[in-house]
């Protein structure tokens, strides 16, 4: 098991000991609350993410001061309401409690913040709210969705697509690894669709599609059945040492020059936490 690194299982004392080593990180996986078809459970996002989270935390060297948050299940769902099992937030309330987290984290002492995200309804807001708090908190935020990453190796563990898509091959494999007994396998035919071309934008367009749109009978995307919890393990081994090349990034998490803060308006920021 090696050390502990899941915030919810160690003791406040501990988490300040963590804080107090210096370049402390804290890694917040994020999801969904939503819809999977009829095979997956409505957790699926939350928890494949936190499941990469933990494993990439574990793969770096103790020396790394670090925690990982338990997984933000609310997310930016809108596009599901239509299937039921979705809770969804707006950009509001999502920005708001990203923000909570960070400035809990400043509060406490945590310098840098890592967030796993595993729902790709959650990519555009996070591209806005990382860039926006970490001026506010003068703190390095990351965001990273873990299924884009090694693309050519990830697709190459698919055999039904060329990627990811929804509640599909590659979803229904790690969920197989981490909560097997909460996935429906005799439902799997049921869920496999294709989504039909015209419900895609032209390229260079940007608009709203519910998936009531985009696959209207499964709310799916993908091929299940070929899912297993070995596929499952390698996406996983796969993604932790991706996000593991993350933590120990130094690029990533090289603060702004202060005179570059200062000619923006930013010193006033520096350790703010109202």
């Amino acid at each position: 098991m090696g050390r502990e690194v899941e915030w919810a299982r160690m003791t406040a004392p501990e988490l300040r000991e963590i804080a107090a080593r210096g370049n402390a990180l804290a890694i917040l996986p994020v999801g969904s609350l939503e819809q999977h078809g009829p095979h997956l459970p409505v957790i699926t996002d939350t928890a494949s993410a936190a499941a990469v989270a933990v494993r990439a935390a574990r793969l770096v060297d103790e020396s790394v001061p670090l925690a990982v948050l338990p997984g933000l299940w609310l997310g930016m769902s809108e596009h599901h309401l239509p299937f039921g099992g979705t809770i969804t937030a707006d950009y509001a309330t999502y920005h708001a409690m990203l923000r909570s987290v960070a400035r809990s984290l400043k509060a406490i002492g945590f310098k840098r913040l890592l967030i796993v995200n595993g729902h790709g309804g959650n990519v555009d807001p996070l591209a806005v709210a990382t860039r926006e708090l970490a001026v506010e908190f003068d703190m390095p935020i990351v965001a990273t969705t873990p299924w884009f990453l090694a693309a050519e190796e990830t697709a190459a563990l698919f055999e039904s697509d060329d990627g990811p898509k929804h509640a599909c091959e590659g979803e229904a494999s790690v969920m197989l690894a981490i909560a097997g007994d909460c996935v429906k396998t005799d439902k799997f035919k049921d869920a496999e669709a294709v989504p039909a071309g015209q419900n895609e934008a032209p390229y260079g367009a940007s608009r709203f599609y519910s998936f009531s749109e985009r696959a209207p009978t499964t709310g799916t995307w993908g091929f299940p059945s070929k899912g297993t919890a070995e596929k499952g393990e390698k996406f996983l081994a796969l993604h932790a040492r991706e996000v593991a090349k993350f933590i120990t990034s130094e690029i990533l998490w090289t603060q702004p020059d202060p005179v570059w803060r200062a000619g923006r308006g930013l010193e006033t920021t520096a350790g703010r936490v109202d």
